[in-house]
């Protein structure tokens, strides 16, 4: 996502002697495939005492009070898997991470290669059906083994995502993609910047991959979904929205793109994605919700003071994601997206 990240995003970790309480424990694991290994950031409920680090903390962003390595209480567990956007990372969705963790949920993030700041691969990041597979996999990963994370209530798991990600947490959901619907007359229907991104993600270019990407992708063990700002997400056939079996929150940037932002090529979603699954998904499911003051990055981590003159130093023009778009700052926006996340996690995986 940013091109200063592989020199920004180094963590720094500031350690302080604490009891746990209801501290959340941390820890990265690799899923192995010869083919595809798969880096993943684990965030659970914990009932050790240690000391808290800050985790994905930098020069730039704030990070999340967490106990690395912990032992995870061993009860069973919602899961959720949260997929990032593209040339973002598992770092990006920290703060979404740790307060879902401190609520009770096993958190699980992959990086998905191809798409990450630190693996920008065009060939991986053409194979777009690997996306939900990744989060697959980690569902696989934590219920073959309770102690990565703890006990994993397998009828209570849930996918949500961020721009591409929020693309990939509907995929696995159920929705089925098809790139004839966005790629003729792109430039015409949906400008040169998404078009731009559309063609990096290898849309369109692949008989062979238009046909994988027409497939279903989804998980059935899949109990509910949330998105972030996503996109892309007009390919979406309407029948495959209209069928949606689970329950799924659709939440959307209320300022919509920042057109300062617009410029950098970075973002193939406005509320324009959102509202066109919203319009087709089933109605009684499917809540619609837009968080006002907020820009597509605004559902990144919180920016520390002087982020954006570090940002501009290193990257010109990329400070960007450190805006919000109103009067609000990305904590009170943090706060509400947290809110209604968890409000409709509790009716949709209910405790049985």
């Amino acid at each position: 996502m940013l091109k200063f990240a592989a020199t920004l995003l180094t963590t720094v970790l500031s350690a302080t002697a604490v009891l746990a309480g209801d501290q959340i424990g941390f820890k990265e694991i690799t899923v192995a495939d010869a083919s595809r290994p798969l880096h993943v950031a684990l965030w659970y409920p914990t009932d050790a005492a240690g000391p808290l680090v800050n985790v994905a903390e930098n020069g730039v962003f704030y990070g999340v009070a967490a106990i690395k390595d912990a032992v995870p209480q061993q009860d069973a567990h919602p899961l959720i898997v949260l997929s990032h956007g593209y040339g973002g990372s598992w770092r990006n969705l920290s703060w979404l991470a740790g307060a879902l963790a401190q609520k009770g949920y096993v958190v699980a993030v992959p990086d998905h290669p191809g798409t990450t700041f630190r693996d920008r691969d065009p060939a991986k990041a053409a194979r777009l059906w690997e996306r939900p597979r990744d989060l697959s996999r980690s569902i696989d990963a934590l219920i073959a083994d309770p102690q990565l994370a703890g006990g994993i209530a397998r009828d209570r798991i849930a996918a949500i995502g961020h721009s591409l990600g929020g693309w990939t947490a509907a995929e696995i959901a159920g929705a089925r993609f098809d790139a004839d619907l966005i790629m003729p007359d792109c430039d015409k229907r949906f400008g040169a910047v998404a078009c731009k991104v559309f063609a990096e993600l290898g849309l369109g270019q692949s008989a062979g991959a238009t046909e994988t990407l027409r497939g279903d992708l989804s998980d059935q063990r899949i109990g509910a979904a949330v998105t972030l700002d996503l996109g892309p997400a007009r390919g979406f056939t309407l029948e495959s929205l209209a069928r949606m079996r689970v329950p799924f929150l659709v939440i959307a940037a209320g300022a919509d793109v920042d057109k300062a932002t617009a410029t950098q090529g970075q973002i193939a979603a406005t509320n324009e994605d959102s509202r066109y699954i919203a319009q087709h998904l089933p109605k009684a499911t499917s809540p619609y919700e837009e968080i006002a003051d907020s820009l597509h990055f605004s559902f990144m981590q919180i920016c520390k003071p002087g982020a954006v003159e570090i940002i501009r130093e290193e990257a010109p023009g990329e400070e960007f994601v450190c805006r919000d778009g109103g009067t609000r700052g990305r904590q009170a926006i943090h706060e509400e997206t947290v809110r209604m996340i968890t409000a409709f996690l509790g009716k949709s995986l209910p405790e049985k």
